[in-house]
């Protein structure tokens, strides 16, 4: 469900305040979010490949300038104008460019450029410019370079590689039904991409699927006369899902072998890694119950399998989400990453499969790994170790398992790590310091300050707001962010509104700037008289094993629980209106609203659910089998939880919304719910947005938060 998240990403980057003083405008919050009430950032920043070097991008007199830094230098230099990059293109025999255009520093000695669509890698050395991918010819996607020089790209649905001078294709069967080179098993267990180049870029392991058994399902284009229809396969829960494979192209041979991965057909195969030589290829071979996890090993050349390293089962689920991470100094050694202990931690383990130590352990999570230092002794690591709100970066030791803590401050950090280890890049925020950019000399420990952003927000008069927790009834803590009205007057009650997802992969309380989960609009609804309350459930991310499984086979049951919990809180404060409150949620966030106020009519007056799942038989295989089992095997469960049967039991005032065109979750789950609706003479309010996916976008997303808003302001107030 990671396309499920990004609406929360959204969401904390959409809505935001204007004005002076105690003006604020949803209009102005739409317009100015990425502009002039954004807090200043070094765009771009990054270390120049196997430097201690940094680059980033500002305006200088209206242009987009590179400059170049060091721990050493005081000042940052000019590094590349477009005038200089237009002479290069020039003097390479390219069209040159009306403005900057994007670009990668840190991933290899070229830079990689992205131009207009395309991608071009230039030689700094050569002066030399190649085109990996040419968005002018038509079918043409997802290019990936190779440290040696080879392209990988898709063009009309086939994998091909180019040297350079000629280009090879390297499958001849690719359609609609079998797809190469692409993510696969519907983005889910970590995978955003379909290559893998080896590490010394002549091979090529990538995916290939074949969904000619998963049925079609139809999404209507309204914007043609007649409208059309346009199908996506879409695997919905207990039913038919497609067939993966494992190829590798050797670009010296220039042969490709499917790797041995065996029976069942139906079976994930997630998080491909290379050995350091280049000899192995690991796959995390997954069961389609998602409760048995093979790390195994295959032969390259061959495409054999070769071994099981080792082997994790749950009685609910399994969920491998980064591949294995080879020692810098030790090519028999590797970290691998696993929550098998009740939290997401690091095991170190040798090619024989044999555990040869924990390295990180305690009731907090590992949340990505950064890399090593030049020695290869120490790992770098970001963790919750601090605050499940918090983000701090450490250095494990992988001799001792000593851990050292790099990065201070109560804050989210967000760091990127030299490829020596030496030099640290650290971007963090508080909810009430915008933003600090630090470079830190790891060793020495000494800071050099790049950028300290101003508060965009200094000339408003905002209310107050605070993160805290509440326990549940279980005993869990749980994490909820209030935001009070401007000038709270606790004499008077006022209206409130609860914001929530509840589901896996989402935390939406930090402590950051905006909160992570759109606290602008929620200064927004605080300054017109309402309390805003924003919480984090079980089922929600980075909180442990158990805290997560909590709804295996009954989602939305504990994020009741909690939510209730939550109204308890809010009843107990002077200040609320308990007959005036809302729910809004969107995505699992949209399906955890509609089932309280099925549920539990009566509690919230007025709710809006947005691309809600109402019934579980509707979604997609991955997601919903890790969680709630097939429909075959867990029949109570999907009974339970298909709210469409349930609707009425409504009380109170519920607006749907959905994109029209959503393909994630599909519109068949708000139709199916009307419909019940319908035949059961309840009133429910339904938006649709044309041209919409799972995500509203672009300007039409001032609209949707105007309706949302509009919807409370007549039903609460």
């Amino acid at each position: 469900m990671k396309k499920l998240v990004l609406f929360l990403l959204l969401l904390s980057a959409t809505i935001i305040v204007n004005g002076q003083q105690k003006s604020l405008s949803m209009l102005d919050a739409m317009s100015k979010i990425r502009t002039t009430l954004a807090p200043e950032k070094l765009e771009n920043l990054q270390f120049l490949y196997g430097t201690e070097d940094y680059v980033y991008t500002k305006i200088v007199g209206g242009e987009k300038v590179w400059f170049k830094g060091s721990s050493a230098q005081k000042e940052d230099q000019p590094f590349l104008t477009l005038t200089q990059l237009n002479q290069k293109l020039s003097s390479a025999g390219q069209e040159t460019l009306q403005a900057m255009p994007a670009i990668t520093f840190n991933k290899s000695k070229e830079w990689l450029l992205t131009v207009k669509g395309s991608l071009l890698a230039y030689d700094p050395v050569k002066n030399t410019f190649a085109v990996l991918m040419d968005s002018k010819l038509a079918g043409q996607d997802k290019a990936e370079r190779s440290i040696a020089g080879y392209t990988a790209y898709l063009d009309h649905y086939n994998l091909f590689v180019n040297d350079g001078k000629t280009a090879k294709q390297v499958t001849n069967d690719g359609t609609g039904n079998i797809v190469y080179a692409s993510s696969v098993h519907r983005d889910e267990f970590g995978i955003s991409k379909g290559t893998f180049w080896s590490n010394n870029g002549k091979q090529l392991a990538f995916y290939r699927m074949d969904q000619s058994m998963v049925a079609d399902y139809p999404i209507i284009d309204w914007t043609t006369r007649p409208a059309k229809n346009v199908n996506i396969k879409y695997p919905m829960a207990g039913d038919k899902i497609h067939e993966v494979t494992v190829g590798v192209y050797n670009t010296q041979t220039q042969t490709v072998i499917y790797l041995k991965t065996g029976e069942p057909a139906e079976q994930y195969l997630t998080n491909i890694a290379w050995s350091p030589d280049d000899k192995f290829v690991y796959i995390a071979v997954l069961n389609r119950g998602q409760n048995q996890m093979e790390l195994k090993q295959f032969d390259a050349q061959t495409g054999n399998y070769i071994k099981t390293l080792f082997e994790e089962r749950d009685e609910k689920y399994v969920e491998p989400l980064v591949p294995v991470f080879f020692l810098k100094n030790d090519p028999q050694q590797f970290i691998w990453q696993s929550n098998r202990d009740g939290w997401n931690h690091l095991y170190l383990y040798n090619t024989a499969g044999k555990l040869i130590k924990q390295l990180t352990k305690g009731k907090w999570e590992v949340t990505e790994v950064k890399g090593f230092d030049a020695t290869g002794d120490n790992l770098f690591y970001e963790s919750t170790e601090e605050s499940p709100i918090t983000r701090n970066l450490y250095a494990v030791n992988i001799k001792s398992g000593k851990s050292t803590r790099v990065t201070t401050g109560f804050a989210t950090h967000k760091t990127e790590v030299s490829t020596s280890g030496n030099t640290v890049i650290d971007y963090f925020s508080t909810t009430k310091n915008p933003g600090t950019t630090e470079l830190i000399t790891v060793k020495k420990g000494l800071k050099k300050q790049l950028l300290q952003a101003a508060d965009p927000l200094k000339d408003y008069q905002l209310g107050e707001s605070s993160i805290f927790t509440i326990k549940g009834k279980q005993g869990d803590l749980i994490y909820c962010n209030l935001f009070k009205p401007v000038g709270l007057d606790s004499t008077k009650k006022h209206p409130v509104v609860v914001y929530w997802y509840g589901g896996s992969h989402a935390q939406l309380i930090h402590e950051q700037w905006n909160g992570g989960a759109g606290n602008y609009w929620f200064q927004y609804l605080a300054e017109q008289g309402f309390v805003v309350m924003v919480i984090d459930t079980r089922g929600s991310d980075n909180r442990g094993k158990a805290f997560e499984q909590s709804m295996f086979r009954r989602a939305g049951d504990v994020q009741m629980e909690d939510m209730m919990s939550a109204v308890g809180y809010l009843k107990g404060l002077s200040y609320t209106d308990e007959k005036n409150m809302g729910l809004f949620g969107w995505s699992f966030g949209g399906f955890n609203t509609v089932d309280f106020m099925i549920n539990h009519p009566g509690v919230f007056k007025a709710a809006v659910a947005g691309g809600a799942v109402t019934n579980w038989n509707f979604y997609e295989a991955m997601y919903t089998e890790r969680y709630m089992d097939t429909p075959k095997e867990n029949p109570d469960g999907y009974a339970a939880t298909d709210l469409t049967s349930n609707i009425q039991k409504l009380k109170g005032k519920l607006l749907l919304i959905h994109g029209l065109q959503d393909n994630v979750v599909l519109q068949q789950h708000t139709v199916e719910l009307v419909k019940k609706a319908v035949d059961n003479n309840v009133q429910v309010d339904y938006m649709i947005y044309p041209g919409h996916e799972h995500n509203v976008i672009g300007k039409d997303r001032t609209h949707l938060y105007q309706k949302v808003t509009d919807y409370f302001m007549q039903n609460l107030k």
